[in-house]
């Protein structure tokens, strides 16, 4: 049965994709207290160093091969893999690989806006000043 089928008919489902240098992201649900998405990393591309104050996030490879790091820990998680990234915890996201790394991201917590996003390096020069 389709997707189409199995909902009523005044549902509407959108999700947009976010480019980025590194891939792109799309939300897939949100509610209160969490955040899904879909989170695609080009061949040799990574994620910023950064940390959140507000959420935990946990990631689950569904293709590739995902290096991540977290505080001190250095970990190669592939398919069907998945890891737990906590509040505060320092932590990025590569792909090492010749494939597009897909992960599916759920974050949880009481504030799930991206500006609550610290960035320690990023590739792609987009750290803000600090005061």
């Amino acid at each position: 049965m389709e997707t189409s089928q199995m909902l009523s008919p005044d549902i509407d489902i959108v999700a947009s994709t976010v480019l980025r240098p590194w891939g792109s992201f799309t939300v897939l649900g949100e509610g209160n207290g969490y955040k899904v998405k879909r989170i695609e990393v080009k061949p040799g591309h990574r994620l910023s160093l950064q940390m959140h104050h507000h959420r935990s996030e946990h990631w689950v490879v569904v293709s590739g091969t995902a290096r991540v790091v977290c505080n001190d820990r250095i970990e190669l998680i592939h398919a069907n893999q998945s890891t737990y990234v906590p509040p505060c915890a320092t932590h990025r996201l590569e792909n090492p690989g010749i494939i597009p790394l897909v992960i599916i991201e759920v974050q949880n917590g009481q504030y799930l806006g991206e500006d609550d996003i610290i960035r320690f390096e990023d590739d792609y020069k987009r750290i803000e000043p600090r005061s």
